[in-house]
């Protein structure tokens, strides 16, 4: 592992002291990660919708219900997640 060392205000410090005390983080290391890691799931994600919508659009288009379409969609990212 690498070690990293920045500053952040003391406002943002109080608030990460209040996550590792309401239980959910072992120390500020482990909310970080966390953080970093739920950012780059919502960034590949994103990226998976954005090559979906180009591939969609590049197909044509049909005659279905949008709402069964994107209970579809739906269905596929939970399907990836799990």
């Amino acid at each position: 592992m690498t070690d990293l060392s920045f500053s952040i205000p003391s406002s943002l410090e109080s608030r990460v002291q209040q996550r590792i005390a309401d239980g959910g983080y072992a120390d500020a290391g482990a909310y970080l990660r966390d953080l970093i890691q739920r950012d780059l799931d919502e960034a590949a994600d994103t990226a998976w919708v954005r090559r979906m919508i180009e591939e969609g659009e590049a197909s044509g288009y049909i005659e279905r219900d949008a709402r069964e379409v994107l209970r579809e969609i739906a269905e596929e990212r939970r399907a990836r997640r799990a």
